[in-house]
């Protein structure tokens, strides 16, 4: 079994969910102790920019020219970082909000690895289904400012029900959504972090 943990945050252990994070850890590895665990952190990670090239050998697969071969070696290093992804059986994400998104690292990482044939397929009639079966995810969704039921002046959540509807869309159907979100009018903001690692230590022996 295998763990991949993939971090959006490039504040290290100074992110609002490393805690979090620390905690589901640490019950994933009591409750799976020989399970591999890898962390992926995705500032420190050689992504490739998703360039004409990239586009280009995906659109390939819907119809448009095929792959000349600038074309294809830029889809060979798709494959080779999508493959490392799939190989897990189990993930973690740490998402942040960033202008009620996610960090563009985090969303470059999803254009990569979100590619047909590989991660979801593709049918003219029924349109896209998801090829990643029997596999389980935990996303831990921080934010400064924005908390649920707060007026919209405190921002908006795209970050979440983005990232949701990406699992799902990748065949990931077992999602575990933890949410550390104090802002400066929380009352208990400790109390909320007490909250947030119970949530990942259920969500790590599930």
């Amino acid at each position: 079994m295998k763990l991949l943990y993939v971090k959006g945050s490039p504040r290290g252990d100074r992110a609002r969910t490393a805690k979090v994070a620390a905690a589901f850890l640490d019950a994933y590895r009591e409750k799976h102790p020989h399970a591999e665990i890898e962390e992926l952190d995705l500032w420190q990670a050689a992504l490739p920019e998703f360039d004409g090239d990239r586009a280009a050998a995906k659109l390939s697969f819907f119809g448009d020219d095929a792959m000349n071969g600038a074309q294809k070696t830029a889809w060979d290093e798709i494959v080779e970082i999508t493959s490392h992804f799939k190989n897990a059986d189990d993930f973690l994400f740490t998402v942040p909000m960033w202008n009620n998104g996610i960090p563009y690292r985090l969303k470059l990482y999803i254009d990569i690895i979100s590619q047909p044939g590989l991660t979801f397929g593709f049918e003219p009639t029924k349109g896209a289904f998801g090829l990643l079966k029997n596999k389980r995810a935990t996303a831990i969704y921080s934010s400064g400012i924005y908390a649920r039921g707060m007026p919209k002046s405190f921002g908006t959540d795209h970050h979440s029900t983005f990232f949701n509807d990406w699992l799902d869309f990748i065949g990931i159907e077992d999602v575990s959504s933890v949410r550390y979100q104090p802002n400066m009018l929380t009352d208990d903001p400790e109390g909320v972090l007490r909250e947030a690692i119970d949530a990942a230590k259920a969500a790590a022996i599930r």
